[in-house]
């Protein structure tokens, strides 16, 4: 058996959800999953880009994947489309909990609580709910892997001016992870935890930048470049990569872990 077929095989019977499946890092990673013989739930909101990621899937692998219109920040609508997608494929196996947006990016004075609990709401109640209505399922499977997205972000680096409230639910979403794999390894459900660098997606157009913010930079000089390992953000693929691997049996002893893809850029 050829070394592609084998790697077909890899999630042959397994089903994902991936949340912001619409583009970048969950398309990349819904396209990679369903290659390696995954079935794969897609989690959006129900546009166009969503729609063409089923499209692209279903082309190549017929009828392995679907979209679902979801608010990841919504209860009601998530219990709901994991309820159906796990009757629809048979179980959920894997869930790519990657959903959220930079939000408005502003002096921590002149945010609004609007704009700050808006992030809360998508960034952290969406990693949550989205972990909460799966565990049942991946109970009645006898085992899981979950991956959660965060970034270097509030974590590695703070220079990101203006981004307390995208910068507070990435640091929330490690606790949050780490807790989780403890509760859940005794079910064999393990949960980690990826914090990406720059990485080449459509992430900055959810981003509303405050005219206030020249108030509060401090400048900073970074040599040429800011990923030391590339020439330029990584890609969606890249994450993939890694997503891929957290989700198989390959990290079978890996769980509670924050692991960084970011060229080296938080050593800057």
């Amino acid at each position: 058996m050829s070394e592609i077929q084998n790697q077909r095989l890899r999630f042959q019977g397994k089903t994902a959800i991936v949340t912001g499946a619409g583009s970048g890092i969950g398309k990349a990673t819904a396209i990679r999953l369903a290659k390696e013989g995954a079935k794969v739930a897609l989690f959006d909101k129900d546009n166009e880009r969503t729609r063409s990621t089923e499209h692209e899937i279903n082309q190549i692998f017929r009828g392995v994947s679907r979209s679902f219109d979801v608010d990841v920040s919504d209860p009601v609508r998530m219990e709901a489309a994991v309820n159906e997608a796990a009757e629809f494929f048979g179980g959920i196996d894997i869930l790519f909990a990657n959903a959220g947006i930079n939000g408005a990016w502003a002096p921590i004075e002149e945010m609004s609580f609007e704009d700050w609990e808006r992030i809360i709401r998508i960034n952290l109640n969406g990693t949550f709910l989205s972990v909460k209505y799966v565990i049942p399922h991946m109970k009645k499977q006898g085992a899981g892997s979950i991956i959660i997205t965060s970034s270097i972000n509030g974590l590695d680096r703070f220079a990101g001016w203006g981004s307390s409230a995208y910068s507070t639910t990435k640091g929330g979403q490690v606790a949050f992870g780490k807790m989780a794999a403890l509760e859940l390894a005794k079910f064999k459900i393990r949960v980690n935890v990826i914090s990406p660098g720059a990485i080449a997606t459509n992430i900055d157009e959810t981003t509303r930048k405050s005219d206030d913010l020249e108030e509060i930079v401090i400048p900073v000089e970074y040599p040429e470049g800011s990923q030391p390992l590339a020439n330029g953000p990584g890609q969606p693929e890249d994450v993939a990569d890694l997503v891929a691997f957290l989700a198989s049996s390959e990290s079978k002893h890996i769980t509670g872990a924050r692991i960084r893809i970011d060229g080296a850029e938080a050593l800057l």
